[in-house]
């Protein structure tokens, strides 16, 4: 069982690069990382999302020394995404994932990895079975318990029905918000077919918050500023402009409401906002209604038509 809200703990891995990339979300203060994990199990927060590629392992490490020894709660991972020769790359080969785990295992002080997930592996790397064979191997041996997949951001259907029609594996981390519902099609038939659904990205990086404008900028070495680009930021307010009407309507704010839209669907087992300070727990957790179906239903229109030319602009900057 897991709290409905979880922990996304990509931002508190800090500012890492690979070469000139940015993987991180600008620099994190430790002590409010800890904090904020902190606040969380105050809060009733038992699901931790993190990967072994966040800060290069430093979003492990944090969760280690704060929760690892804590049985209560539930940590997830991902491996798969590597930096090599300052250079970002994969490697779904047998022999590394069994010694990402093992690394893993390390950094979170833990025995075994409650659930473990193929952070972006493609149905070509799928088919070659190394990887299915690894998490086989490594829930045998007692080091996870359960395992899945992290699906693409824009075209999740491949790799999830890969998965189905094989009947393996044990869940999907999928993006859904207001903006990118792509995976909408895919969740009931995941659900009924005992998948459990992580949804990541609820607030798209915070684009769904309002807090941004076109003066908005982002440090060198924070993801965003190639994703958030000022044309995304002002093409997202004009567009938005008819779902954010709702907040009045339910007298919530936008962040409430881009969650209560996602936990308005029965088969999401957890939402992973991402999360680095105590405001940033109160602000994911308070408010939280389940909207009516006509407004779901409104929003889901929106998804299928007027939302495609902001996704084509935000699908061109990766």
């Amino acid at each position: 069982m897991v709290s409905e809200i979880g922990f996304g703990a990509w931002a508190i891995g800090g500012g890492a690069m690979i070469g000139k990339t940015a993987i991180g979300w600008g620099e994190a203060d430790d002590n409010e990382s800890v904090k904020a994990i902190n606040a969380a199990l105050d809060e009733g927060i038992n699901f931790f999302d993190t990967a072994d590629i966040y800060g290069l392992g430093h979003s492990e490490k944090l969760l280690g020394k704060t929760i690892g020894k804590n049985k209560e709660v539930i940590i997830a991972t991902k491996c798969g995404n590597v930096s090599r020769n300052d250079q970002f790359t994969v490697d779904y080969s047998k022999e590394y994932l069994v010694q990402a785990c093992e690394a893993s295992l390390k950094r979170l002080q833990r025995d075994v990895i409650d659930y473990y997930q193929l952070h972006s592996a493609k149905v070509n790397q799928l088919e070659k079975w190394e990887c299915i064979d690894a998490m086989n191997l490594l829930q045998q041996q007692g080091k996870i318990k359960y395992w899945g997949l992290s699906l693409p951001t824009f075209d999740p259907e491949a790799e999830a029905t890969f998965l189905m029609e094989k009947n393996i594996g044990n869940g999907f981390q999928l993006v859904l918000n207001l903006i990118n519902q792509k995976a909408l099609p895919l969740i009931k038939q995941a659900a009924e077919n005992g998948y459990g659904i992580i949804a990541r990205m609820p607030l798209q990086f915070g684009l769904l918050t309002g807090k941004f404008d076109a003066e908005s900028n982002f440090a060198e070495n924070d993801h965003r500023k190639k994703r958030l680009s000022k044309e995304v930021i002002e093409k997202s307010s004009g567009a938005l402009e008819p779902i954010f009407k709702l907040c009045d309507t339910y007298q919530i704010n936008k962040t409430q409401l881009a969650l209560s839209y996602i936990l308005s669907y029965p088969e999401v087992s957890t939402i992973i906002p991402g999360i680095r300070t105590e405001q940033h727990v109160r602000d994911n957790t308070s408010g939280l209604i389940k909207l009516d179906a006509a407004d779901m239903q409104m929003i889901e229109e929106y998804g299928k038509n007027d939302s495609a030319e902001l996704m084509e602009l935000i699908k061109s900057l990766g």
